[in-house]
């Protein structure tokens, strides 16, 4: 199987909204026009009322009720809306996937997405905004998969359950191709920022690439956070297995760690888009 025919069957991939596609794509441009964008988002319904319940959750603690998209862009700047107008139109670009527990997929997509942004902001060059981003779409491979090959995907699933096959390994077996690999393939071709693709291949293991990026560092260091947090004796856990290598690659130093307690702690806030 080659990547290339899963990215021909358009009517099953994300359907993710235009304006959410054009947020993406201009995160690395300092001259776009977020007033134009924000208007479009006012225009998609379903986008503005889901965004505009999450602001008005307890987890924002806004003193008043905010209406509209201009009075969010005020209560909490464009910056901030515009995370949430991206978690909101990805998190709605699929209803249902057989096989996979959407809720789960998205809520962990959520929290590594902050966590991701948490990291970025100790010491790091990476951008606090593009770590969001890429934290919450690193994963985008596995919706591919299972919307446009959901046997192959089935088949994946029960070979790392039943057998002692690694999950890299199985997916190769399987599919012909790694999920992270599929994942670069479809940002690519939605035009997203190179690096968001980087970052998603790179992931896993950033430093077994030739060039590892900085971004895919801090997605690595969010993943393990977010991996312990249920687990006994987490913070234990986090400074025992945090990997130095790693947060050198993103520039985060080693003042950072006292903080991990807090990342452990950490809540997306983005939970209520999900209900």
């Amino acid at each position: 199987m080659e990547i290339s025919e899963l990215l021909k069957q358009t009517d099953k991939l994300p359907n993710v909204p235009d304006v959410v596609r054009q947020l993406i794509q201009q995160l690395n441009n300092p001259a776009a026009d977020y007033g134009e964008i924000a208007e479009k988002v006012s225009q998609d319904q379903t986008l503005s009322l889901k965004i505009l319940r999450l602001v008005n959750s307890a987890h924002f603690g806004l003193t008043r009720k905010v209406s509209s998209l201009d009075q969010a862009v005020i209560m909490l700047g464009m910056t901030r809306l515009k995370t949430l107008v991206i978690a909101t139109g990805l998190a709605s670009s699929v209803k249902e996937i057989k096989g996979l527990d959407l809720k789960a997929f998205w809520k962990e997509s959520f929290r590594i997405a902050a966590l991701s942004k948490w990291f970025a902001q100790q010491n790091s060059n990476v951008d606090p905004d593009i770590a969001f981003t890429a934290g919450l779409i690193h994963n985008i491979g596995t919706l591919l998969i299972y919307l446009a090959t959901p046997e192959a995907a089935l088949q994946v699933q029960k070979l790392v359950e039943e057998t002692a096959c690694e999950q890299t390994a199985a997916e190769k077996h399987c599919l012909g191709f790694s999920i992270p690999e599929a994942g670069q393939a479809l940002l690519d071709m939605w035009n997203f920022p190179s690096e968001l693709g980087i970052a998603a291949l790179q992931c896993q293991a950033p430093l077994s690439y030739e060039k590892p990026s900085e971004l895919a560092a801090v997605i690595h260091l969010a993943h393990l956070i977010n991996d312990l947090s249920e687990s006994d004796e987490a913070l234990e856990k986090a400074i025992e297995q945090y990997p130095h290598d790693v947060a050198e690659l993103a520039n985060i130093k080693l003042e950072s760690m006292p903080l991990l307690e807090e990342a452990l702690k950490l809540e997306s806030g983005l939970d209520g888009l999900l209900s």
